[in-house]
């Protein structure tokens, strides 16, 4: 009714759009029907795979990604898919927690006369904040992790009383590993690979049956033995210690999540539609940001930098 035209498959889709709007990276299958010129706009995580990277460099496409979008010092495209993923990372941890599922046998927030579970969170930005505020809220005794001094403050002062801030450094992560039952791991490097806070080695340290849920997994993960896997298949163990990798974290809960990022990339969806992505990005430096590969150039520094490749400032193309 509103002039909207259904296809049935996808080859049609990119044979006739000017833009392609996702949610995730283009899979292999799509690498071939991506077209020079074409806008493609979605979670891209170029960091964490040189393959995409490479096809998408490859394919002269113009690659704007929601994970790099600046507003105020914020990531406003990121924001509700880490929302959701903080929280679902408790939620997740805390089922496979229990003995069937390979874990520690013990409920998050206990019961009268016995002790909660102990939750470590690393990273105290949005889905860390989240996953913190779920594990508090269902009784659990919580400890955040971060290094900027000024959001531990705030997290202190704005958290319940069983969440406590810490500053971290290696030293106590590992002493607080020791004595976690569910560690969740939400470090993120805007657009870069996620630093190893967690090795292998320190796996040797976790009681049996500890839930690992690496969060920054699409970015590469932030523990060692972190390798990517599905809502099918979730976990795998190491030592013992269960890994829970999934990428996409949100697709398990797709009504939440599309409401979620409609919401959030609408108004810029429209801005390119309306007016063309050269005047779009050229008048908005916080758009701009979000230019991740253009016409066969690596235009955000820390994909350049995870793969050694050359980059190019974005606004120095966008003058041709």
């Amino acid at each position: 009714k509103v002039g909207c035209i259904i296809e049935d498959n996808i080859e049609d889709i990119y044979h006739f759009a000017e833009m392609i709007i996702k949610v995730k990276e283009p899979i292999e299958s799509e690498y071939p029907l991506i077209k020079p010129n074409q806008l493609l706009f979605t979670y891209f995580h170029f960091a964490s795979s040189k393959r995409l990277t490479d096809a998408m460099i490859k394919s002269k496409a113009i690659c704007l990604a929601y994970e790099t979008v600046e507003q105020d010092g914020k990531l406003p495209l990121l924001i509700p898919m880490s929302e959701v993923a903080g929280r679902m990372a408790t939620q997740e941890g805390a089922k496979f927690l229990e003995k069937p599922q390979g874990g520690f046998g013990i409920l998050l927030g206990g019961v009268a006369g016995v002790k909660p579970a102990n939750v470590m969170v690393i990273g105290g930005g949005i889905a860390g904040t989240e996953a913190a505020l779920m594990a508090a809220g269902l009784g659990a005794n919580v400890t955040i992790f971060d290094t900027n001094l000024d959001r531990l403050r705030y997290l202190e002062i704005t958290m319940p009383s069983n969440v406590t801030p810490i500053y971290s450094n290696p030293f106590t992560l590992e002493q607080e590993i020791q004595t976690s039952h569910l560690i969740i791991g939400t470090v993120l490097i805007p657009g870069s690979k996620a630093p190893k806070l967690i090795t292998k080695k320190m796996l040797n340290k976790m009681m049996p049956g500890t839930v690992l849920v690496d969060v920054a997994i699409d970015q590469g993960g932030c523990v060692e033995t972190s390798k990517p896997t599905t809502h099918a298949n979730p976990t795998y163990l190491v030592n013992d210690v269960v890994h829970y990798c999934v990428a996409n974290m949100p697709g398990g809960v797709p009504r939440t999540s599309t409401m979620a990022l409609n919401k959030a990339t609408l108004p810029l969806l429209l801005k390119l539609a309306d007016q063309g992505y050269k005047k779009t990005l050229t008048e908005n430096k916080n758009y701009l940001a979000g230019l991740n590969v253009y016409r066969g150039n690596i235009t955000f520094k820390g994909v350049s930098d995870a793969f050694d490749l050359e980059y190019t400032p974005a606004s120095d193309l966008l003058k041709n």
